[in-house]
């Protein structure tokens, strides 16, 4: 099989536990570092399929390597090659495929409670569950590209992910491990304090309380979307 292509755009947010079910699956791949100068491939067809990451910049700045992403994006859904947008990766995936992303009414960072939409498709992809505890850390949201199907709203933003057929992407973070919520904690230590006041903002301490039992329960969340995504990859 091709190797799954995974695009790191910072070092504290790598895959996570989506390398970590990779490799239970046994399914192999390569991690690219866009924050390292590695190149973005001209073609998608190498791999299986291609997986984007989170990052703290905004698919609107001006950064040499988004416009290839956007292009490579494109490649791969004209080829049929399944995308996975995690946060950031889901605003690159909107963006490329004809949405836009702007300015969400409120920061969210944290853990908050998510609603999976009712209809076929969100069935399809989450199967038995119809709400669940996710981790957030964003300041702008998507809209749905054209063709897409709303998945998941939360109270604060209603578009927390959708699916194009056998495409996935995302505006919560279902990767998280404990010691990425640390990290990012240390990292964003100055933009928890200039947003405390907002509404859908926890603190370091509220982010890793009980964070064994919560990042337990997403991961039982991602196995069931990473899966559905396995299924259509490109062999």
């Amino acid at each position: 099989m091709k190797p799954v292509a995974i695009f790191r755009h910072v070092p504290t947010e790598g895959p996570g536990y989506f390398a970590d079910f990779l490799d239970e699956q046994k399914v192999p791949w390569h991690l690219i570092r866009i924050d390292q100068g590695d190149a973005v491939p001209a073609d998608a067809i190498a791999f299986s399929g291609l997986v984007f990451m989170g990052g703290p910049m905004s698919v609107n700045d001006d950064s040499p390597w988004i416009p290839k992403t956007l292009a490579l994006i494109r490649d791969a859904y004209a080829k049929d090659i399944p995308l996975l947008g995690h946060c950031l990766g889901g605003q690159l995936m909107c963006k490329a495929l004809g949405g836009v992303v702007s300015k969400n009414p409120v920061k969210e960072i944290g853990w908050g409670q998510v609603e999976v939409a009712d209809n076929a498709a969100a069935q399809q992809w989450f199967g038995e569950i119809r709400q669940f505890e996710a981790f957030h850390w964003h300041g702008e949201t998507f809209s749905l590209p054209p063709g897409a199907t709303h998945l998941l709203s939360s109270l604060y933003c209603a578009n927390q992910a959708y699916a194009i057929g056998k495409h996935l992407g995302l505006q919560c973070h279902v990767e998280m491990t404990e010691q990425m919520i640390r990290e990012w904690c240390e990292a964003g230590a100055q933009e928890l304090a200039a947003s405390a006041a907002g509404p859908a903002v926890q603190s370091a301490l509220e982010m890793q309380a009980r964070m064994r039992d919560k990042v337990r329960d997403l991961h039982r969340v991602a196995a069931q979307l990473y899966r559905h995504w396995l299924r259509g990859l490109v062999h």
